[in-house]
């Protein structure tokens, strides 16, 4: 698949809530997870699909109630693309809270095999 293959597919299925299909579909068994800082909850870096796959189990767990996502189509050059996600969450003990990043992927041989997060 090229990045642009790629990316309206994981535009798609996101919208969809189907986060971690996305995954399983077009992520490389070696990608990488990078979040914007470490904390309490989550490391900087994850490596491996079986991680990162994880690491959505977490965050779902985290999740009281999920009100809605907005993904934003993507922005394609050769070998990545970006898009903007806006979650609007409310998280156990947290409270209610709207998160936009902008989410940036990298692909090699037809699979995601990086994803960066800014907040």
């Amino acid at each position: 698949m090229t990045a642009a293959e790629i990316a309206n597919r994981l535009v798609e299925a996101c919208r969809k809530g189907d986060f971690e299909g996305a995954q399983r579909e077009l992520y490389a068994e070696d990608a990488v997870s990078i979040e914007p800082h470490s904390s309490d909850d989550f490391a900087k870096e994850t490596q491996g699909m079986d991680a990162i796959i994880e690491k959505g189990h977490k965050w779902n767990e985290m999740v009281e109630e999920f009100h809605s996502c907005e993904v934003s189509d993507p922005l394609v050059a050769e070998n990545s693309f970006a898009v903007t996600m806006t979650l609007d969450v409310t998280m156990k003990g947290r409270g209610r809270a709207k998160m936009t990043e902008l989410c940036i992927y990298h692909v090699k041989d037809g699979k995601v095999v990086s994803e960066q997060f800014f907040m």
